[in-house]
């Protein structure tokens, strides 16, 4: 260990993944800078929800009773046709009993917001600043950032997400880490509540290899999301948000032709990507780990990105509290979250069909399957799978 008082850890991302790991670094005794390369706080995103060990993780953070008043509850949901017509509804009360009393969701930004909260009156955030160059040894690590300047740790985390510098610079991986599960995915907050969308429901369109959905949950609460299957993702990310949802889901009535105009005034508030999961066969190197989606990205599709964040932050902490042996923490850490990380992309990746399903055959049996959970002893199955899925 380095000789100062407290191990000193230099985190790279100011996300979810990175702010947890920072707060609970802190708690463990670290010193903590968080590097980040945006020149300032962002918060946009669709909605997260934090179930099972995400929500246990949060309240072990600290930041649990911080984020209630941000929770989104429960609304109902509407399945519609392409015309905007609905076909049926789901009642959030399905939803509520399927998940339990142990859940959260919030709005991407809004857990970034209370995370940066809590970590920035400890912690030293740098914004507008990259990593250049990594280099260490057996007693730390040596970080030469984009201003010029040089810094010195006994661990380095790597939370700067899917396309991570820091992965690309210690850990060789080729593109074969990054599974492309060609899909694309938008999400974007909405200015202006859409008028086609009952107060306190969302729409869903579904759609053969495509899903658009909508959620008026009010003011500064409303939002919309936007997956379907590509066969060549670059094109898509060369065309740009508007280009490419306009194209694909311009046809829709209801509330989405609301929602791309919206789009278009402002594309900087809207996240699209191309959907991948990275799989490594290791996630830390020396005094080097990957934390969040840079080492172990799941997709929307799971459901669970930010749970698994803020449980990765807090298990490294508690492997990392009294012992001296960077390493060996860093290996107990990984073996014990493996198990779970692997679930979770299996999910993910049976999940890509419901949101882009391939047949109208596959549509009618998802739709069969939705209107059957109402029955109550059919609900009561589904409940109880949901239920050891996420715990």
């Amino acid at each position: 260990m380095m000789n100062r008082e407290a191990p000193r850890g230099v985190i790279v991302g100011a996300g979810i993944a990175g702010l947890a790991t920072a707060l609970r670094l802190r708690r463990a005794g670290w010193d903590a800078l968080v590097i980040e390369r945006a020149p300032a706080r962002r918060s946009s995103g669709y909605m997260v929800n934090l179930v099972g060990q995400g929500y246990d993780a949060a309240a072990r953070l600290g930041v649990l009773e911080a984020l209630r008043p941000h929770d989104i509850g429960w609304f109902t949901s509407i399945l519609t046709r392409s015309d905007g017509t609905e076909k049926f509804t789901v009642p959030s009360a399905v939803a509520q009993a399927a998940v339990g009393d142990r859940a959260l969701t919030v709005f991407r930004g809004d857990l970034e917001s209370v995370l940066y909260d809590a970590v920035s009156r400890d912690a030293d955030i740098r914004f507008g600043t990259t990593v250049h160059d990594i280099a260490q040894d057996a007693d730390g690590v040596d970080i030469t950032l984009s201003d010029g300047t040089r810094e010195r740790a006994d661990l380095l985390v790597g939370a700067d997400g899917l396309h991570s510098a820091v992965r690309d610079l210690v850990f060789d991986a080729d593109s074969d880490c990054r599974v492309d599960l060609r899909h694309m995915v938008a999400a974007f907050p909405l200015f202006r509540l859409p008028e086609e969308v009952p107060n306190g429901a969302g729409t869903t369109f579904i759609g053969v290899r495509r899903t658009a959905a909508v959620v008026n949950l009010g003011p500064g609460r409303s939002s919309a999301f936007f997956t379907y299957r590509t066969d060549d993702p670059e094109a898509a990310l060369r065309d740009g948000p508007v280009r490419a949802l306009t194209t694909t889901f311009g046809d829709l009535s209801g509330g989405v032709p609301d929602v791309l105009d919206q789009l278009e005034t402002d594309p900087t508030t809207a996240y699209f990507d191309s959907v991948s999961q990275i799989v490594l066969d290791r996630w830390s190197s020396g005094r080097v780990v990957l934390m969040g989606d840079a080492a172990w990205c799941v997709t929307p599709f799971a459901g669970y990105g930010a749970a698994l964040a803020l449980d990765g932050a807090d298990r490294l902490g508690i492997a990392l509290s009294g012992d001296t042996d960077i390493s060996e923490a860093l290996r107990r850490w990984e073996i014990q979250l493996r198990p779970e990380v692997r679930k979770r992309q299996a999910l993910a990746r049976r999940g890509a069909m419901q949101f882009a399903p391939p047949t109208k055959a596959h549509i009618w049996i998802s739709d069969l399957m939705l209107r059957a959970i109402q029955i109550p002893g059919i609900r009561g199955m589904v409940e109880r799978s949901i239920r050891r899925a996420n715990h």
